[in-house]
C-alpha cells in the first residue's frame, strides 16, 4: 500500500482495472530484460572495481595473510568438481537402481494389479 499513488500504480502495473494481457505481456518482458540488465549492472561494477581497485575499509594493507588464487584455489575447485562428477557417474552407471522404488522389482504378474500402484503425488 502506497499512499496517495497507490491505486494510479496498480492501474498502470495492471494495464486496467484487472490483470489481462497487457499486465502478463508487461510483467513477461520484464522478466525477460530483467536478467541482462542485471548482467550490465555486474559488468560495470567490475569494470569499476577493475579500474578503481578495492580499499580495505582499515586502511591496513597486509600481504601476509593473502593466498594467491590461481594455483590453490583453482586447485582446490577443479578436484572438488572432479570427484562430485566421479560420485555422479558411479551413481548413474553403476547403482542407478538404488534410486528406484523396491515394489517395481517385483516380478510382474498380469492376472493380479499389484496394491502398492498409487497415483503420482500430483494428481
Amino acid at each position: 500500500v502506497i499512499p496517495y499513488i497507490g491505486k494510479d500504480l496498480v492501474i498502470w502495473l495492471w494495464g486496467g482495472f484487472s490483470v489481462a494481457h497487457p499486465t502478463l505481456s508487461r510483467f513477461y518482458s520484464f522478466h525477460f530484460i530483467l536478467p541482462f540488465i542485471l548482467m550490465f549492472l555486474v559488468m560495470i561494477h567490475l569494470v569499476f572495481l577493475h579500474i578503481t581497485g578495492s580499499t580495505n575499509p582499515l586502511g591496513i594493507n597486509e600481504n601476509l595473510f593473502k593466498i594467491p588464487f590461481s594455483p590453490y584455489f583453482i586447485y582446490k575447485d577443479l578436484v572438488y568438481m572432479m570427484l562430485k562428477l566421479m560420485l555422479m557417474l558411479i551413481i548413474l552407471f553403476q547403482l542407478q537402481f538404488i534410486l528406484f522404488h523396491p515394489d517395481n522389482f517385483i516380478i510382474a504378474n498380469p492376472m493380479v494389479t499389484p496394491s502398492h500402484i498409487q497415483p503420482e503425488w500430483y494428481f
